[in-house]
């Protein structure tokens, strides 16, 4: 099993740095070998949107390999089919940072491919993706409307051209994706869960997280992602179809889970976007954690449960007696309540579910 690090906080190159520092990344990097990394530009979306990579997470990413001596570091991504990934990039503000760095960017779209067999036939994959020396891959940890969940193995599919993202979607997504990770299994991930979107890819509904973390097994870190999010891997088919195409585990113990801080209290609290503002209608909200508040919205919003109860969360309620539901450890002085600091997603649906008698 591979070990998992964590962090909470907004600011996501400061957060990244100490994510590479914790797990001594640089040992990942062949000597004298490149590192591409790998973000997700799926539209022209901002990263507040909860659709696309924090130019700080890039940012940190290149200070840090470049202060362990690290000179040829690129930025290599190709935007989804029907989107040109150069004003993608320069949406997102990572024109920004590679002219501040002097990193070039590579659109994946024009790059030359190889084909590379795999657990269901030959797929075509760009060079710049096969030849690094490390591929970094910066997923965005959401929602997906047609796979549920999208994260580490599914942001692979920019390093294919487009005729390929085609083909992955008359194949149905699962296997292809599947069989995708396990072919690259890129051997470090820093995944942005600072405020990825409830459900659609290209954001709309993000939810303040306020978290990150790393790791070094794709399929390890997306299983990770769906207990976050609430969901059974079962809902998720192409994780289990990557452990079995070796791309992976599909599993991690707790003692394998290395928070670097505690949560705390966001600094600016997250927008509130019509369906949050729905679903949270009758929850007391008292300085919570944006992690635990997150997990709650993911829970509501996966369940549909809970909107007609008294739902209490945040640190201002520790201590008191509460006559509803509470949320997290500084809650458990209300009639139900779902422990944790903070509780998972699904966790929270499990509460939600037996309270609600379903």
């Amino acid at each position: 099993m591979a070990d998992i690090y964590q962090i909470f906080g907004q600011d996501a190159h400061e957060m990244t740095v100490r994510l590479l520092e914790a797990s001594d990344a640089i040992r990942l990097v062949p000597s004298g070998g490149s590192v591409a990394l790998k973000p997700n530009l799926v539209i022209a979306g901002t990263p507040e949107s909860g659709s696309t990579t924090h130019p700080g997470v890039l940012s940190g990413c290149i200070a840090y390999f470049r202060d362990h001596g690290v000179q040829d570091i690129s930025v290599i991504e190709g935007s989804w089919v029907g989107d040109e990934t150069m004003r993608a990039m320069r949406t997102a503000g990572y024109d920004k940072i590679c002219a501040e760095y002097g990193v070039p960017f590579f659109d994946l779209k024009k790059d030359k491919t190889r084909p590379v067999q795999t657990a269901i036939g030959k797929i075509d994959i760009c060079c710049r993706a096969l030849d690094a020396g490390l591929l970094v891959d910066l997923p965005v940890l959401k929602g997906h409307g047609q796979t549920l969940m999208t994260c580490a193995l599914k942001n692979l599919k920019g390093c294919l051209p487009d005729r390929e993202k085609r083909r992955f979607h008359a194949m149905g997504l699962q296997k292809p994706i599947a069989a995708l990770g396990a072919a690259l299994r890129p051997k470090l991930i820093v995944v942005d869960s600072i405020c990825g979107d409830l459900d659609f890819e290209e954001g709309g509904t993000p939810v303040q997280t306020n978290r990150m973390y790393l790791g070094t097994d794709a399929v390890q870190l997306d299983a990770y992602g769906c207990s976050l999010m609430g969901l059974d891997l079962d809902e998720v088919p192409y994780i289990g179809l990557a452990e079995q195409y070796g791309g992976g585990k599909a599993s991690w113990r707790e003692k394998e889970i290395h928070s670097l801080n505690e949560p705390g209290e966001a600094a600016a609290y997250p927008k509130r976007t019509g369906i949050v503002a729905q679903l949270t209608r009758r929850v007391h909200e008292n300085q919570a954690c944006s992690a635990c508040f997150a997990s709650l919205v993911r829970a509501m919003y996966n369940t549909r449960l809970g909107q007609n109860e008294e739902i209490y969360i945040g640190q201002g309620w520790r201590g008191q007696t509460l006559p509803g539901f509470g949320v997290g450890n500084c809650c458990r002085g209300a009639e139900h309540c779902v422990l944790g600091c903070p509780p998972t997603a699904g966790e929270v649906a499990q509460a939600l579910t037996d309270l609600c008698g379903r």
